[in-house]
């Protein structure tokens, strides 16, 4: 279990000293949580700082990770000092720090086209968003298209729904909340590229979250089979999009989103010229099967030279 021990600096923020069990690799988790280095709302410096800005009901709170040394962690705070405890729990849960994946790292050496990607990828956690609405967003806008054309939707969404914040020189954005998309007309969400099906369920996800249907409590009460199912009953969710929203949002590594075509080309690049049997590779990995997906990722960013790789410099312009 991580501990955090305060300092407060001169210029109104909080660092907290947070221990961790080794091995850990920020770059790694970071890169796995924004996908590209054009997210505008996971920022990662030039020095490997790790920035987001929290919204509701952290508002005004900005969170600054670094990493110092294989088992530590340095967290600045800024913001209300009542919010702070609630927000290092939500940056641990963010970046996994207290999730352990033993079984992983054993099942993967043992698996000869995953064995070498797995070391090189050692330390990463599993990440996970902060929140449920957050989750679906993303699944939702990545449905059946590009990493790069999706986090292009992304970032035109986040710039016509969310107002930026200035913190030493760095552009932040906070991610919108469901009522500044319902809120928003058509036409808006439609030039930032949604199609009309994925601005539909967008909207259903929206509604059911502000009505209450729809909450991250009752889906951490389910397994992750009767969870999945309650996800898909809303229109527009489908087995991928509901696997990704429980792997990413609830942190269910017992999954693993299939029929992904990027994950036939990420194994192509992984395995090469090696035979895969995919579904004895994730019954080796079960229960932890969802690491899988997640190295698949970094082994695309690898090749991208995307692991580590600074954000780059948002252009605040309006949809």
């Amino acid at each position: 279990m991580t501990s955090c021990v305060a300092r407060r600096s001169t210029t109104r923020r909080w660092t907290y000293k947070c221990r961790l069990a080794a091995p850990y690799r920020l770059d790694l988790t970071v890169s796995v949580l924004r996908r590209l280095s054009s997210n505008l709302v996971d920022v990662l410096t030039p020095r490997g700082e790790y920035l987001r800005a929290l919204g509701k009901p952290h508002k005004s709170v900005i969170a600054r990770v670094s990493q110092v040394g294989p088992t530590m962690l340095m967290i600045t705070v800024s913001g209300p000092k009542s919010e702070h405890e609630r927000v290092l729990a939500l940056v641990r849960r963010m970046l996994g720090v207290d999730r352990q994946l033993t079984h992983f790292d054993h099942a993967a050496a043992k698996i000869p086209w995953l064995r070498s990607l797995a070391k090189r990828m050692h330390g990463v956690r599993p990440p996970r968003y902060p929140t449920l609405w957050e989750a679906c967003v993303n699944a939702i806008v990545f449905q059946q298209i590009s990493l790069i054309a999706a986090s292009t939707i992304m970032r035109r969404l986040i710039v016509a729904l969310s107002p930026s914040l200035v913190i030493d020189e760095l552009r932040l954005y906070e991610f919108p909340a469901a009522e500044a998309l319902l809120g928003a007309n058509d036409a808006v969400l439609r030039a930032a590229g949604l199609s009309l099906n994925k601005l539909k369920a967008l909207r259903r996800v929206g509604e059911a979250i502000a009505s209450g249907a729809l909450d991250e409590a009752t889906l951490e009460k389910q397994v992750t089979p009767d969870a999945s199912a309650f996800l898909q009953g809303i229109k527009g969710i489908g087995p991928w999009t509901a696997a990704v929203i429980l792997l990413r949002g609830l942190g269910r590594l017992d999954v693993f989103p299939m029929n992904d075509t990027s994950v036939v080309r990420n194994l192509a690049l992984v395995a090469g010229s090696k035979p895969v049997v995919i579904k004895h590779a994730l019954d080796s990995l079960s229960p932890q099967q969802g690491m899988l997906y997640y190295h698949l990722l970094l082994a695309r960013l690898e090749s991208k030279r995307e692991i580590g790789q600074a954000s780059a410099p948002s252009r605040e312009t309006r949809c």
